[in-house]
């Protein structure tokens, strides 16, 4: 591994970070990592094959529970850059990796160790699941790193860029071993707190629509995925699978909510052109203009929610499309994905009325110009001079 871009942090502050769990003997009864997942759209897409060679960066092969290399991939597999651990001044160590997406979405995760018991597992997301340190730790990171892959990216980004955080609670051994519907029986309460981040018990109601959001393929592993946080009980390779699409799903939610952005103002600039008295008969001509940038905005949104929604394919695996699907509708992304499909609706309705607009005007024109060249024949025809 190249790491000659490492990210030069330094001993990061202790309260630069929430506090940790402290190291637990051997025998806690929980054992596991929480990851913690900041993703941000940073541009319009990102050439992996540039980008890798100069990373000198891994490629991303989908790992998936049940073998199924040939039918579950993605079409343009990310890249993933393996930095060196980050050190607190408490001594703690935090793995650190970024993944980059050809549709321009730079991924940024850190892994910590965990042991300890449920109530203090509670009480760790509690406290990560709301704070905002991670965030600014990811924003360091990833602005030095596309400082030096900014000759891959394709029209980057110059606002600030949206995010989207996520936090992955695994669990990769509990004393006893249990099954996931012991599990689901004797800690119930602790696992809907976890995925909500609730230091206090919630009600039936409430445990019981988290609880909802529940998939199995083994006896003994368990997923319960939240719009927020996820809580996995599963090995190490198991979990991957999981991790990897909650990963992809929250990339989808980050681009189709910089499309929806994209296309509220784009309709936002079209309403106040023709509002401005854009309909009459000499303004008209100039909705040619506008109406075919906004078609360019139409084709170009159309181009890149297809790369993005068809990033992965499901073809025989239908354990990882029930789990995808399942990711996805709680993190948001049909909800996002149909407003952005209304608005490009909007924008294709709108393109319409804009060219017959146009059409209408051009038409009159060119009828104007037609008497006017009969009426200048007439003349000189009274006069008796040739035209």
């Amino acid at each position: 591994m190249d790491h000659e871009a490492t990210i030069t942090v330094g001993k990061v502050p202790a309260e630069a970070l929430p506090t940790l769990v402290a190291a637990k003997p051997p025998d806690a009864p929980l054992c596991g990592s929480v990851l913690v997942l900041i993703q941000f759209d940073v541009c319009e897409e990102i050439r992996l094959d540039q980008l890798r060679q100069i990373l000198g960066a891994r490629t991303v092969d989908a790992s998936f529970k049940h073998l199924a290399p040939g039918y579950v991939r993605y079409q343009r597999p990310p890249v993933e850059e393996a930095l060196d651990p980050l050190v607190l001044e408490s001594g703690e160590r935090l793995q650190c990796d970024v993944k980059y997406y050809d549709y321009g979405v730079v991924s940024v995760i850190f892994e910590l160790p965990f042991s300890g018991d449920w109530e203090e597992l509670v009480q760790l997301s509690s406290r990560w699941v709301w704070d905002t340190n991670f965030e600014s730790l990811a924003t360091r990171i990833v602005k030095q790193k596309l400082e030096r892959a900014a000759p891959a990216l394709v029209k980057p980004y110059t606002a600030e860029w949206l995010k989207e955080d996520y936090f992955i609670f695994h669990l990769r051994e509990v004393a006893g071993s249990p099954s996931a519907a012991e599990l689901l029986t004797s800690q119930a309460d602790f696992i809907s707190q976890v995925v909500r981040g609730e230091n206090q018990p919630l009600s039936d109601g409430e445990r019981q629509e988290i609880l909802q959001s529940r998939i199995s393929y083994y006896p003994h592993d368990l997923a319960v995925i939240g719009w927020n946080a996820a809580f996995i009980y599963d090995t190490p390779a198991g979990a991957e699978t999981a991790i990897q699409l909650l990963q992809y799903a929250n990339s989808q939610l980050l681009e189709f909510r910089h499309y929806d952005d994209l296309l509220t103002k784009e309709l936002e600039k079209v309403y106040d052109f023709l509002d401005s008295g854009a309909r009459g008969l000499w303004s008209r001509w100039r909705t040619a203009s506008a109406a075919s940038k906004l078609h360019t905005v139409l084709l170009d949104v159309g181009e890149l929610t297809e790369r993005a929604d068809n990033a992965i394919k499901f073809l025989s695996d239908m354990f990882s499309a029930r789990l995808y699907k399942l990711a996805a509708s709680r993190v948001g992304v049909p909800d996002y994905k149909d407003l952005v499909q209304e608005k490009l609706r909007t924008a294709e309705e709108l393109y319409r009325f804009m060219v017959d607009e146009f059409n209408q005007s051009r038409a009159f024109v060119l009828e104007l110009l037609v008497v006017i060249i009969l009426i200048i024949e007439l003349i000189y025809f009274f006069r008796g001079k040739p035209i």
